[in-house]
């Protein structure tokens, strides 16, 4: 099971191929992801959100992180941080991912989701 959800979050398959095709259409704003100011806004709502069960350093290491299968995703993972397609990081987000305990974040809008994946995608990096 572990390493199918490995597969899944790698982005194997061509890395956006699976998506639905709004989001395979969006436009990344590569601009923004480089943003500091962007990585700052998302830590910030990462904090508040999502550290509860992927760790306040993205390590996948909340404290509801005990117990759930598959585990929380690793953002400090290098491996993963170079394989992963910025619009599927968004898909995830918007949208949970299926078979875990990921839910749907709609309640973001477009601009603060694009913050959420620039952090996450910085997390571990100095």
């Amino acid at each position: 099971m572990a390493l199918t959800v490995w597969f899944l979050f790698s982005g194997c398959g061509g890395r956006d191929a699976e998506l639905p095709a709004r989001y395979r259409r969006l436009k990344v704003p590569d601009g923004l992801l480089a943003s500091a100011a962007a990585r700052t806004r998302g830590r910030t709502l990462f904090r508040q959100h999502c550290a509860i069960c992927h760790g306040v350093r993205g390590d996948g290491r909340g404290i509801r992180s005990e117990g759930l299968d598959p585990a929380p995703m690793d953002f400090t993972n290098p491996r993963w941080r170079e394989s992963v397609a910025r619009r599927r990081v968004f898909y995830w987000i918007r949208n949970g991912v299926p078979g875990t305990a990921m839910p749907a974040w709609r309640i973001f809008d477009d601009g603060e989701t694009w913050d959420l994946v620039a952090y996450v995608l910085s997390a571990g990096q100095s």
